[in-house]
């Protein structure tokens, strides 16, 4: 009788072990789902934003680039653009380096 009683004893502390095992972790998948929604999600949002905004570039569009250079496109390949930022002054630069496009003044 004793080893029966002994073996159910066992299982409960095996399933009350299990249980705060998983209450424990419980705040650290609360952490992994913040830093998802709070710190990744957008960071994925505004890559994917800037890579549509990269693609829809063209021929004469007025952009400024993460150096500062302002110009016209005057050429685009698919990791290149020529900028003309003067008179017959063209500069190739990454295109990927493209921020924005300048707002008419």
């Amino acid at each position: 009788m004793m080893e029966i009683a002994y073996a159910m004893g066992n299982k409960a502390q095996e399933a009350q072990g299990a249980q705060q095992q998983w209450v424990s972790l419980l705040p650290l998948i609360l952490l992994g789902l913040i830093f998802y929604f709070l710190l990744i999600r957008p960071q994925q949002k505004r890559q994917k934003q800037h890579r549509m905004f990269l693609e829809s570039l063209k021929k004469g569009d007025e952009v400024v680039t993460a150096g500062g250079l302002c110009g016209k496109i005057s050429g685009i390949t698919d990791n290149y653009v020529t900028l003309e930022i003067s008179d017959k002054v063209r500069v190739k630069v990454l295109k990927s380096t493209i921020i924005d496009r300048m707002k008419g003044e």
